[in-house]
């Protein structure tokens, strides 16, 4: 069974599950600071993160322990339902939304031996783990101007005395086998991404990845993993998405969650949830609490996808009603509707905005713009309805930004 979670718990956060057999199999984790800790701070604000430190409450006040409090609450509720614990990477269950890295959601993950650390964007609607390695055409440091301090880590296989190359006899490189020479050459891959001209090649290799187990315990597991050395990037991948890496979560037995639960550490499920302040987790053999809402997903076997299907729509006053599929997809950066949806979402929301519009030009990518008087709250809320009758509140549904008018 397949279903995509909605937390009640956390009305921030919206959580991806796949679950399936694996009873008994353990779990999998990474190094755990809570999310209002120095390191984490330090970390985000030296990388110059969305959201910015003035979002997170100072230690010692009461707004730092309510929030301590309400992550300890959701954390217990999962608990409760989870046996055996479950996994997260080894550097720590944190997950940040960087706006100046194309609005995705990274993480950091150690691989190889002696261990390098990256911080890899997540991404649901692909299933292939790459890393810039041993590079021809990768991103450099000098192209992420906005982000100075960012160093772009390299992976390299003669640098871990636990790789090796995947083979062509390999199960993972059936739909590679094109260009792959000899029994016992390495395997090549490329894929390709939705994103004009993006795309990552290179070969496949494995190696350790580390991941801390979500328990009392907390010990750490070593997961043989099988990911791309992408030594040739493309498009997007030269600029600002995904420049250190990129961790597909698709239901493809090449992803993450699938190896980790082919190969008995975790049962066949995931949860990520994303909070409001652009701080959020990821864990792996997540199965869900009993307060959580869920759907199911419509899963097509020769193309599986985290796509659901949506019933209706509440654009401020107005319910819209509906019946379409939407793809649930990290690696994007806004939500994309077709007509009629699309015109009918649109129009709700311009008829109860007090603003007046802008006109807009080449150079912004959106049909409509509002000039906001100071102190604006009167946004209209988007929420839409899945196919179970559960809300799924949108937490962005506008964007500010500074134009000459």
């Amino acid at each position: 069974m397949r279903f995509l979670s909605l937390p009640l718990l956390l009305l921030s956060a919206v959580a991806v599950f796949i679950t399936g057999d694996g009873a008994g199999a353990a779990t999998l984790g990474l190094d755990l600071h809570h999310r209002f800790s120095p390191t984490v701070r330090h970390w985000f604000d030296s990388r110059g993160g969305g959201g910015g430190a003035s979002s997170w409450p100072e230690n010692g006040t009461a707004e730092y322990y309510a929030a301590l409090a309400a992550h300890d609450r959701a954390l217990h509720g999962r608990a409760l339902s989870s046996s055996p614990p479950d996994l997260t990477f080894s550097e720590g269950n944190v997950t940040i939304r960087i706006t100046s890295l194309s609005f995705l959601h990274y993480a950091m993950v150690t691989v190889g031996t002696p261990g390098a650390t990256f911080l890899v964007a997540l991404d649901t609607g692909s299933d292939l783990f790459w890393l810039p390695c041993d590079c021809y055409g990768c991103a450099s440091s000098s192209s992420l101007n906005s982000m100075p301090d960012f160093q772009v880590s390299l992976y390299s296989p003669n640098a871990s005395v636990t790789s090796q190359a995947v083979p062509c006899n390999s199960n993972f490189c059936e739909q590679q086998k094109t260009g792959c020479s000899g029994v016992t050459g390495s395997c090549p891959y490329k894929v390709v991404y939705v994103s004009n001209d993006t795309s990552s090649s290179g070969i496949f290799v494995e190696d350790v990845m580390y991941f801390r187990t979500e328990d009392t315990q907390s010990e750490i597991v070593e997961a043989q993993i099988i990911f791309g050395c992408g030594q040739d990037q493309t498009g997007a991948f030269q600029e600002h998405a995904a420049p250190n890496g990129l961790l597909g979560l698709g239901m493809e037995k090449v992803s993450v969650p699938s190896i980790l639960s082919s190969a008995g550490f975790t049962s066949n499920s995931f949860s990520m949830c994303f909070g409001h302040d652009d701080i959020g987790r990821i864990s792996f053999g997540d199965k869900g609490s009993l307060d959580q809402d869920e759907t199911p997903f419509n899963v097509d076997q020769l193309h599986p996808k985290y796509n659901i299907s949506i019933i209706g729509m509440l654009v401020g006053n107005a319910a819209i009603d509906a019946d379409f599929s939407v793809l649930v997809d990290t690696g994007t950066s806004f939500t994309y509707f077709t007509e009629p949806i699309y015109s009918q979402l649109s129009k709700a929301f311009h008829e109860q905005v007090q603003d007046k519009q802008y006109t807009t030009d080449s150079k912004i990518p959106f049909e409509y713009c509002y000039i906001m008087s100071s102190g604006t709250s009167n946004v209209p809320t988007v929420t839409l309805t899945t196919s179970s009758g559960s809300p799924f509140p949108v937490n962005y549904p506008i964007i500010a930004f500074p134009v000459q008018v």
